[in-house]
């Protein structure tokens, strides 16, 4: 479906965003894997999507936070690949405390990642993408981009943010061949909130399954996690010809969360 196609999905070496990245490695595209790690846990993680899937695989570790080392990443991928075909903005930096509590430093930090990164990199892909008459941008918005929630303002903030940022960019490149999604998943059970809720069963002295259904209970109206292959299935097909016509769409996968 995507073969001779080149992904890119940042913050991708773990969690979620391996999962998106190892959907579009089945599907034939060939992946860059991205994140803040050291450089053989990123590499381990690349080599491994590219036997398991019999494609070609790239590691970056550029600091998003950083406009040079994004440019620097989008010169690289285009070095290897050509250009980058379809971007999967997946990366993401929160922090959990009250407004009075935050520094400008860890503010500026959580824009420059959750949201910024995403506008340049549209910025220095989608020349690119004009001139091959294909392309796909999804970004992993959240829940919380369609709730609010204490303590969590820069997630908050950033993911509501890119629902509007999809919107633009939609309907700026809707005659180009490029489409433009938003993904909000529900409660996913990543490495950090597997690791949340273990905290939270000890604290209380209570089973981690019955932590895990505290913690659901109020989220995900199904009662179970979101899984993170059905999250990388949704986006793999946003990235397919069939999803040729949806653009400047926020879809949902969250357990009927967002209906309550």
């Amino acid at each position: 479906m995507l073969k001779g196609k080149t992904a890119l999905v940042t913050g991708s070496f773990a969690g979620l965003g391996l999962g998106v990245a190892e959907a579009l490695a089945a599907a034939g595209a060939n992946v860059v894997i991205h994140g803040l790690c050291d450089t053989k846990t990123g590499q381990a993680a690349a080599s491994r999507v590219a036997r398991e899937y019999e494609v070609t695989t790239m590691f970056s570790g550029a600091d998003l936070t950083l406009v040079e080392a994004i440019e620097g990443l989008v010169t690289a991928v285009a070095d290897r690949f050509g250009r980058a075909d379809i971007i999967v903005n997946n990366a993401v930096l929160r922090h959990f405390k009250p407004v009075e509590d935050f520094t400008g430093v860890e503010w500026d930090a959580s824009l420059a990642v959750n949201l910024s990164s995403t506008f340049h990199l549209a910025r220095l892909c989608v020349p690119a993408m004009k001139a091959s008459g294909w392309g796909r941008i999804v970004n992993m918005s959240s829940i919380y981009g369609v709730r609010g929630a204490e303590n969590r303002i820069d997630y908050v903030t950033t993911k509501t943010a890119l629902l509007g940022m999809t919107r633009a960019l939609a309907i700026e490149l809707a005659r180009t061949g490029i489409t433009c999604n938003a993904v909000s998943p529900g409660t996913v059970p990543t490495e950090a909130i597997l690791t949340r809720i273990a905290g939270q069963a000890e604290a209380s002295g209570i089973t981690m399954k019955k932590a895990e259904t505290a913690y659901l209970d109020g989220r995900n109206p199904t009662g179970r996690f979101v899984s993170i292959e059905a999250v990388g299935a949704l986006v793999a097909f946003l990235c397919g010809s069939q999803a040729a016509d949806i653009t400047g769409a926020n879809i949902p996968i969250d357990g009927g969360w967002s209906a309550i």
